[in-house]
């Protein structure tokens, strides 16, 4: 797409918040200063976010992924997107995601998650809707206090543009054969689907195996976030064969994201 990324300027930084973790030979000196969160202002904003993506999901994760620029994770979707970059106290970011309005979505011609999912009984929901997508975060800050840091964005964007529903993918691996992410589902499925006529439908269901039940995995990370806020699983999930995973549908209610947040999200021991 040639049109120029939506940017607004910084939000207010909410986190004061210093990653628990101990220096290493492999890992980035100590930040002197807490993480701060912002929403990009320029196109070399954007490039870092890009940047940490395509590290992410290409080369640790392995994701065959579409782009045209060498080292760079991007999509037709990222000029319509405001994304929201956590950085350390060297200026570098270590965290990130990208944020697709309701307005922003219908001028891309639609939310991500509408690739994967039939969204049509939650999108006839009244309210206004925003999409979190492609969220990532360096190896050496992988903690509470780095989705803490994000989430404290999300919850001033959510409260300035009056949101009542956010709604996304998250991501489960695969496992041997798919059954880790079955079993994961099956699990979640117990606890936390939606009702019934709030379901979305798969564009690819995750095959189905008669085999051995699998044990279901460890919790990712942004899945658990979502989770802890109230968020609900939108049904069965899709295969995602470029990133090798099954994606599960979210929704959550801001709602809950504003009696729960302080709780689940600006405790340094998590």
């Amino acid at each position: 797409m040639s049109a120029e990324p939506s940017c607004t300027a910084p939000i207010d930084p909410i986190a004061s918040i210093s990653p628990p973790f101990l220096a290493a030979e492999s890992s980035p000196a100590v930040s002197p200063r807490p993480l701060a969160v912002a929403l990009a202002r320029s196109e070399e904003d954007i490039r870092a976010a890009q940047r940490l993506r395509y590290a992410i999901f290409a080369e640790e994760m392995g994701a065959k992924l579409h782009n045209r620029r060498a080292g760079l994770d991007h999509d037709r979707l990222d000029s319509y997107c405001q994304h929201l970059l956590v950085r350390d106290g060297f200026g570098q970011v270590v965290g990130c995601t990208r944020i697709l309005t309701a307005d922003a979505a219908r001028r891309a011609g639609g939310f991500y998650s509408q690739t994967e999912f039939d969204l049509t009984p939650v999108l006839a929901l009244p309210g206004r809707f925003m999409e979190i997508g492609r969220t990532c975060v360096h190896p050496d800050y992988r903690n509470g206090a780095t989705i803490g840091a994000l989430w404290s964005g999300l919850a001033t964007f959510i409260a300035g543009h009056d949101i009542d529903y956010l709604i996304g993918c998250a991501s489960i691996p695969l496992g041997e054969d798919g059954g880790t992410a079955r079993a994961l589902c099956a699990e979640l499925a117990e606890r936390h689907l939606v009702p019934e006529s709030l379901r979305v439908q798969p564009r690819l269901p995750l095959p189905r195996h008669d085999g051995v039940a699998r044990t279901p995995g460890a919790m990712p990370p942004l899945l658990k976030a979502y989770l802890r806020l109230g968020a609900r699983i939108g049904g069965e999930p899709c295969l995602d064969p470029d990133f090798k995973v099954a994606d599960v549908f979210i929704l959550l209610s801001t709602q809950r994201i504003e009696r729960r947040y302080a709780r689940h999200f600006l405790d340094r021991d998590q």
